[in-house]
């Protein structure tokens, strides 16, 4: 089954793509009209679905045409990351040899303990709030953005030529979405923008505690056996350590891989495992799972 990945056209894939666009347009329309609450859920659900998209796209799905996946999910419904620096960053931070790295993984949300030791006192309590989920979800969404904005502004100013295209090429995929908004939209703005920081923050229920300071990299790496609604809204991207192991398997087959390895897998990953997001979510809520410092670095 390891090879299955890209032999086909995936209409599971394209399914919940064009259902993804559609359950946006009708909350940002008709839903919106009928009742707020229900259009900006919409607007949730879909922009959610659609970033776990862009993620099955950058790893070649749901055809094996690069160009035409990446024109598959164009529009940017999540308005802040450009697709380019997402599927470049993202295939960095898949050299799990540098998984949790604060300098070589983008992904990592741990600080240099020397870093860490010189930010002023209300910045480390930003961070110590940002390491609980509550945190993550309600300051995390700034807190990445401001840094990866930083960041990049300073690859930009320094001449690379290929996050300035990212950047440049993410004005008209949020362009589509300021034309549809402005033109079609029936959803106020303030209730657009809540609808699409909410999104982010439910992605950061899923990145929260993807990855952990380890000795080993194959100890790094989660798996979350949960099977509901955030399971779906994440294409199953709660299988961590087996998307990490094989990155080219399409969602619909990561349980399933799971299931028929789970003996391998949690040995691999030294039992980081959690049953379900509920059990996440009663631990960490409002307690930090890990220092902000990374507790291993440096390494050798």
């Amino acid at each position: 089954m390891q090879g299955c990945s890209v032999a086909r056209l995936e209409l599971q894939t394209l399914a919940l793509l064009a259902a993804s666009y559609v359950v946006w347009a009708l909350g940002t329309t008709l839903a919106a009209a009928l009742w707020l609450p229900l259009g900006m859920a919409c607007v949730v659900l879909a922009a959610v679905m659609h970033s776990s998209l862009c993620h099955e796209a950058l790893h070649g799905h749901p055809t094996r045409l690069r160009w035409l996946n990446e024109a598959l999910v164009f529009p940017q419904l999540t308005l802040l990351i450009p697709y380019g620096r997402f599927r470049d960053l993202h295939l960095e931070h898949h050299r799990d040899e540098q998984l949790t790295d604060p300098y070589d993984d983008p992904e990592s949300n741990y600080r240099d303990p020397k870093e860490w030791a010189g930010f002023p006192a209300w910045l480390k309590a930003v961070f110590v709030f940002n390491n609980t989920l509550l945190g993550r979800m309600l300051v995390g969404p700034v807190v990445s953005q401001v840094y990866f904005v930083k960041a990049d502004w300073a690859l930009i100013r320094a001449g690379d030529r290929g996050v300035l295209t990212a950047w440049l090429l993410h004005v008209p995929a949020v362009g589509l979405v300021v034309w549809w908004m402005v033109a079609v939209g029936q959803m106020p703005l303030w209730a657009f923008l809540i609808a699409t920081y909410a999104a982010h923050s439910v992605l950061k229920i899923r990145t929260y505690l993807e990855h952990r300071a380890h000795e080993e990299c194959k100890g790094r790496t989660v798996v979350v056996e949960d099977r509901g609604l955030l399971a779906l809204l994440f294409l199953n991207n709660n299988y961590h350590s087996v998307h990490h192991a094989r990155p080219s398997v399409p969602w619909y087959h990561l349980p399933e891989q799971f299931r028929e390895e789970r003996d391998r897998f949690l040995a691999e990953n030294d039992d980081y495992y959690y049953r379900t997001y509920r059990q996440v979510f009663s631990k960490y809520f409002v307690r930090g799972k890990d220092p902000v410092s990374h507790p291993l670095w440096p390494r050798e």
